[in-house]
């Protein structure tokens, strides 16, 4: 799918989940991918990804009927997306930076769950018992960011790191082996 618009594979992506992931987790992250990926049919930039953010959030707290302190993925979710909007539209970070900010707000949601009692979810099933735990939803929430993160860096970063060393090589001989030198001297 490397050809199709962004939009388009979330969209893939949103059906293979519900297709083949069972219990809850298909069905609600699949379909919250589905009508997210609206927000992405311009394409990504700091503007839609921020569209997305809020929609996907609003779409999980709609299907799951959930708020913050129900000890489900809207603990970690919560944090994250106002972080991340926040970093975007009045701190002016980059994409990269404020989707890292986010992940820390996740973690930080998913600690937020232990001392709760679960009051939504399979989890709610657990009454008092599932006080001392981290919620599983929120746990999976932020196992996906920190891959979505992990994707991010390694795709930008490899991006910029390419367009450096060719600048660097492009300008002359002698620079190619200046970077070859660096080079050896790293490793």
């Amino acid at each position: 799918m490397e050809d199709e618009p962004i939009d388009t594979i979330i969209k893939e992506v949103g059906t293979t989940l519900i297709s083949n992931v069972g219990g809850a987790s298909g069905p609600l992250y699949g379909g919250t991918l589905l009508t997210a990926s609206q927000e992405l049919t311009d394409g990504i930039t700091a503007e839609s990804s921020v569209a997305f953010a809020e929609a996907y959030l609003e779409k999980v707290k709609d299907r799951g009927d959930a708020t913050v302190g129900d000890k489900t993925m809207v603990d970690t979710l919560t944090p994250a997306v106002h972080t991340y909007k926040k970093s975007i539209e009045e701190d002016e970070l980059p994409p990269l930076t404020a989707l890292a900010k986010a992940v820390d707000a996740a973690e930080r949601g998913v600690e937020y769950t232990v001392p709760l009692k679960a009051m939504k979810g399979r989890a709610s099933f657990l009454g008092w018992r599932s006080v001392g735990h981290q919620d599983p939803g929120a746990t999976s929430t932020l196992y996906i960011l920190e891959e979505l993160l992990a994707v991010a860096e390694t795709h930008l970063e490899g991006e910029v790191a390419v367009e450096a060393v060719a600048e660097t090589i492009s300008e002359t001989d002698e620079s190619v082996d200046d970077a070859e030198a660096t080079d050896a001297e790293q490793t």
